[in-house]
């Protein structure tokens, strides 16, 4: 009866783990065009729950994409358009011993050079950087990749080839102001 009842039990993980609920699709509405993300809940755990609520208490709504360096990385998820951050929750772990690579397309965790750091903002890399995965990283940390972009790359590339300038203290901030418009999780 035992084992039945375990059995039961772990058919239901199983069902639950092969269904589309592990699986998170976000899409990014910019005044650039339309990113959409595939969420790597199984690879960072703790990285996408952290994602998932700022994205579903609405607080990367009205952000800006405030960091862009060509052939590099665009930066956001953490500024408003004047340049105040958002307020943000606890730093989550580094997850970057997920073996997931910094490659182009991926989003990964922004951080200071403390490793468990990162707490709202983000950046997708425009190309392989992987100096930045965790077994190149002269930290021995690296940076933390949760997910990639399945449509929109045109977007992200585009958004990465802007002018940059100064803005209140901050460098390589986009002239031409990169709205996050909404961050929303797709069915």
């Amino acid at each position: 009866m035992c084992i039945t009842i375990s059995s039961s039990y772990a058919d239901s993980i199983v069902k639950n783990n092969n269904n589309n609920e592990d699986i998170k699709v976000i899409k990014l509405t910019t005044n650039k065009g339309n990113i959409i993300i595939k969420l790597f809940a199984d690879k960072a755990p703790e990285t996408v729950k952290n994602f998932m609520n700022y994205t579903t208490n609405g607080s990367y709504n009205g952000t800006i994409f405030h960091r862009v360096i060509n052939n590099f990385m665009i930066q956001g998820g953490g500024m408003l358009p004047d340049m105040s951050q958002i307020n943000s929750n606890a730093p989550v772990v580094n997850e970057a011993n997920n073996n997931i690579s910094n490659k182009k397309g991926t989003i990964a965790m922004a951080r200071t050079s403390d490793p468990h750091s990162a707490t709202s903002q983000f950046f997708i890399n425009l190309k392989d950087n992987e100096f930045l995965d965790k077994n190149n990283a002269p930290d021995g940390w690296g940076y933390c990749v949760f997910g990639e972009v399945t449509e929109g790359i045109d977007v992200v590339e585009n958004i990465g080839n802007v002018t940059t300038g100064n803005k209140a203290g901050h460098g390589d901030v986009p002239v031409e102001t990169i709205i996050i418009e909404k961050v929303e999780v797709l069915d």
